[in-house]
């Protein structure tokens, strides 16, 4: 397989792990064997971030070393992922209203799956305020964040820790050059990892085709074509023109990002995507102080494509069970999902704990997201893959709009990957 580029053994891996999940359908010795080979790859993929997230921060903010500079980054990344999250879940519910995908809809006919354990997360972060992801950001034990895989907390305490190597001058030093070996090391690291990906991609793809089979996307197709257009939509237009106005284009970010957004797609992970966009963008022509901040926030801040997918799936509920929601309804399941979608980041199963918190606050049925849980699997890839989009193009807007994108840096990258074809 060494001839094929990661692209092509990805797809490969997906066809046959298609295949298999077909032949060995409702097999649970065949799941049994496979399953592992995929959850060894998730687990290598988890293994990889927290070190590079932590590294990456420290190198960057310990170079930037200018705690207004960061607060004036910080905030406008914020606003930004702000706005387009807001228009996400606005078109989310617009495609809703326009395709109608639980309306006459036979609840008969669904298989209803098990979604317990996302309802007790659902009880032990219910109510998000303000106030109480304010209190998340901040580590009471950083240790406790990184084991747990929490993203804000730990993206806070390497921002202070960079800052403190900057302050402490030539003393700071020997630390920065230790997280700077950590950095280089862990890329090797994920280049390493990336190898097994096609094996990883076939058994994730094949256990849940075996487990739920084809068969389970039929009724249900309405809402995977409508969560399917909708996203290619807003990424051709919302970020089509957003690239527009940073002079760039969405399409050529695409390409530049192929084979990330091949094994965001096929593993429904952004986690195994994560080190080589923030390599890329910074080869893009966006500096390391701005990717390595604006990517790992945009992890839990900007999540476009769970926002559009959580406003269709709550009022795809809603026509599942017959009832109307009102305009005046509608806004305010919006402003609920502008603060669920942030006030969940970080918590397992996310999207789903959002649909839930936010059916609960606005009365819906709790039980109709039973019925989405099965094909699950197929709107989180493409979810993932327009994610991976939104937080590469943050880092080019947020390096454009602090005036530090390097024009000539990209020009050459992108000449010499459009001549390689390859990055």
């Amino acid at each position: 397989m060494k001839r094929f580029g990661l692209a092509t053994q990805i797809f490969i891996a997906l066809v046959l792990g298609i295949g298999v999940g077909v032949a060995f359908h409702g097999n649970e010795g065949a799941v049994a064997v496979i399953a592992p080979i995929g959850d060894v790859f998730i687990h290598l993929i988890k293994m990889i971030v927290i070190p590079i997230v932590i590294s990456a921060l420290i190198v960057s903010i310990a170079g930037v070393g200018d705690i207004k500079k960061l607060g004036k980054l910080g905030g406008k990344s914020i606003l930004y992922f702000e706005v387009v999250t807001t228009v996400a879940i606005a078109i989310g519910l617009l495609a809703a209203n326009l395709f109608q995908p639980g309306t006459g809809l036979n609840m008969n006919k669904l298989q209803e799956s098990d979604i317990s354990k996302y309802e007790e997360t659902m009880k032990a972060t219910e109510n998000p305020n303000v106030a109480d992801i304010i209190v998340h950001l901040v580590p009471k034990n950083v240790f406790e964040s990184i084991a747990q895989g929490d993203l804000l907390p730990v993206i806070f305490f390497s921002v202070f820790f960079g800052l403190g190597i900057a302050a402490v001058g030539e003393k700071g030093k020997p630390v920065l050059a230790f997280f700077e070996g950590v950095l280089e090391a862990m890329f090797w690291v994920t280049n390493v990892v990336m190898k097994f990906a096609p094996f990883g991609v076939f058994a994730l793809i094949g256990v849940n085709v075996a487990k739920f089979g084809a068969a389970s996307l039929i009724p249900l197709g309405k809402l995977v074509l409508a969560v399917y257009v909708t996203m290619i939509i807003f990424v051709v237009v919302v970020l089509g023109v957003i690239a527009k106005l940073s002079g760039t284009s969405v399409f050529l970010l695409m390409k530049v990002l192929k084979d990330e957004l091949i094994l965001a797609f096929t593993t429904a992970s952004s986690e195994a995507v994560l080190p080589r966009i923030m390599d890329k963008m910074e080869k893009f022509g966006c500096p390391k102080s701005i990717t390595s901040f604006v990517i790992p926030v945009g992890y839990t801040f900007n999540l476009d494509g769970s926002s559009i997918y959580q406003a269709l799936a709550s009022l795809f509920v809603a026509q599942m069970y017959g009832i109307d929601l009102s305009i005046m309804q509608q806004i305010t399941l919006l402003l609920v999902l502008m603060l669920t979608s942030k006030g969940m980041a970080g918590v397992p199963g996310a999207s789903f704990v959002v649909i839930l918190t936010t059916l609960g606050a606005m009365g819906l049925p709790l039980e109709g997201v039973a019925f989405i849980a099965g094909i699950d699997r197929i709107l989180d890839m493409i979810r993932t893959a327009v994610n991976v989009i939104g937080n590469s193009l943050a880092a080019i807007v947020m390096s454009k709009w602090e005036g530090e994108f390097d024009k000539e840096k990209a020009k050459h990258y992108i000449a010499s990957f459009k001549e390689s074809d390859v990055a």
